[in-house]
């Protein structure tokens, strides 16, 4: 049995049925959160990126994030083999790790962007 915690308000009906009243907020945000990894692979991408451009880059968008949710995603992306770094000397301090997608990573990448132009296709036709 799964009990993993919720947020949200949830209530019994008078006929036993559950329902969660999620805001359309609670929803983007959710979205935006599973959306998260995808963009960060596309930042790698372009170029071996540091964290604090990451965020420069995200900075202005919907996506915006703070180091505290990054690091643990990289960390993630890099336990499952999908993006890699190496140290570079800094004239502005101490040395920096700058990330860059592994083939795996690039694959992933492939398939997300290919599956996102599918949804898109899909919202798009459906929207008629």
């Amino acid at each position: 049995m799964d009990l993993t915690p919720f947020s949200g308000t949830a209530t019994l009906s008078t006929q036993g049925s559950f329902e969660f009243n999620m805001s359309v907020q609670e929803k983007f945000s959710a979205i935006r959160k599973g959306l998260l990894e995808f963009l960060i692979l596309k930042i790698v991408a372009s170029d071996k990126v540091y964290v604090a451009d990451m965020l420069e880059r995200l900075r202005a968008t919907e996506f915006k994030t703070q180091e505290g949710t990054l690091y643990p995603l990289l960390s993630k992306l890099r336990r499952e083999g999908l993006v890699d770094y190496e140290w570079q000397e800094s004239g502005a301090g101490p040395p920096r790790k700058y990330y860059e997608l592994t083939a795996k990573g690039k694959s992933q990448l492939a398939e997300l962007t290919a599956y996102w132009k599918d949804i898109n296709a899909t919202i798009n036709q459906l929207g008629r």
